[in-house]
């Protein structure tokens, strides 16, 4: 089960990934709406705070609820945690998993994370079903924290 789960995630985020590159109209028909009162935040750790690595991070979501990547249910996504990215990345387009932008297809709440002495930050973002950020993005504030 697991197995095909996984294979179906990567099947579906590599045409995702196709269609977003490739047609656009096609990427904003795999768009989902959020309720304007979505709302993702980082639990813990907290804006400012100083962790010894590794360290746990919890996930929060109010106004909507989880669902794995692959399952299109309204009004539910699954996390993204952005780790140190200068920018954000295109919402219009499938979150592509890379060393930051770590991926919770399977509908977790909280991660394990290892990082480097020094200062980090850290923003979840809500993908749809297809790893699309919904429109309005449901996003966290960005935290700041020091990795001792």
């Amino acid at each position: 089960m697991n197995y095909f789960f996984a294979l179906l995630c990567s099947m579906l985020l590599t045409v995702v990934t196709f269609v977003s590159d490739g047609a656009p109209a096609i990427a904003d028909a795999l768009a989902s709406q959020a309720p304007d009162n979505a709302q993702a935040y980082i639990i813990s750790p907290q804006d400012g705070t100083t962790v010894s690595s590794p360290f746990t991070v919890q996930f929060g979501l109010s106004g909507m609820g989880i669902a794995p990547a692959g399952v299109d249910r309204s009004e539910t996504g699954h996390h993204h945690l952005l780790v140190d990215l200068e920018t954000l990345p295109e919402f219009d387009q499938a979150l592509s998993a890379t060393e930051n932008i770590k991926h919770f297809g399977g509908g977790q709440t909280e991660a394990t994370l290892e990082l480097s002495p020094g200062e980090h930050t850290l923003q979840l973002v809500l993908g749809n079903y297809a790893h699309i950020p919904h429109n309005p993005p449901v996003m966290s504030e960005p935290i700041t924290i020091t990795v001792k």
